[in-house]
């Protein structure tokens, strides 16, 4: 079985998180890089299957040369080998390019029966492509699955909703989502840390990927943003002292903003 996880290296979400006051999108250059954190839950389910059906795991993941840690990460953790799609062109790719440039990726491992991935990245949080993957690969997709199974020929996966739980089923090969409850991921140990040193990881560009696109008709991005402003600081709120007219001037505030 050959399982391929996608994996996004994000800025830390313990640190905080500034604006580049150029173009106004996340700043990326002054805040510490980590593997994603429902990514890592993704890769944690490859190596899950691995060990209870046997499978080869390919770790891919889009970024530029630091996104080189967050692979080794993965390969810390028990995977085979890894693919760094890594090229300056695609600095600020949108959600569309992404998808395009990880399905073709995922083209060059053979015979690929599962792939997997968060439902969502921690600084995007756009939650679409790993479902334009799948489109373009041909997939079926499972998305937001918090409970994993596969069978022979066929994978199961569980997913939550807002009125209960939903099963999912379709025929291998598969593209899966995972939402961040479904594990929670292992710690490298040493000797899985000095092992990933070992393992192979392909480096590919744009070129290698698209070997006959014309680079004046690959729109990286589609939008742009013109403008951002912080968060306002919260006000405080109204406090009825009540003198025995506290319901009557509740009952007020709330006429007032039309929430009765």
């Amino acid at each position: 079985m050959n399982i391929v996880v996608l994996v996004k290296q994000v800025p830390d979400t313990a640190a905080e998180r500034t604006l580049s006051g150029t173009d106004h999108i996340l700043d990326r250059e002054n805040a510490d890089r980590v593997l994603d954190e429902i990514n890592e839950r993704a890769a944690e389910e490859a190596l899950t299957l691995k060990e209870a059906v046997g499978a080869e795991v390919t770790v891919v993941s889009m970024g530029p040369d630091s996104a080189l840690d967050a692979i080794r990460k993965v390969l810390a953790m028990g995977a085979d080998r890894g693919i760094q799609i890594r090229d300056d062109r695609l600095a600020g790719a949108d959600v569309v390019t992404t998808a395009k440039v990880l399905a073709a990726a995922v083209r060059t491992v053979e015979d690929v029966d599962l792939v997997l991935a968060g439902n969502a990245t921690t600084d995007g949080q756009a939650s679409a492509v790993p479902a334009i993957v799948a489109d373009l690969l041909g997939l079926p997709q499972l998305t937001h699955a918090r409970e994993l199974t596969v069978e022979p020929g066929r994978v199961l996966a569980e997913r939550e909703t807002e009125n209960g739980e939903a099963t999912l089923d379709a025929p291998l090969p598969a593209l899966v989502s995972v939402m961040e409850k479904i594990n929670e991921p292992r710690y490298p140990s040493f000797k899985g840390i000095m092992a990933a040193k070992k393992k192979p990881v392909e480096t590919v560009d744009l070129d290698d990927l698209f070997p006959d696109a014309d680079d004046t008709g690959f729109l990286v991005t589609r939008t742009r943003v013109v403008d951002a402003v912080p968060r306002p600081a919260r006000a405080a709120g109204i406090r009825i002292i009540d003198d025995g007219s506290g319901g009557r001037q509740l009952a007020g505030y709330l006429i007032a903003h039309k929430l009765v």
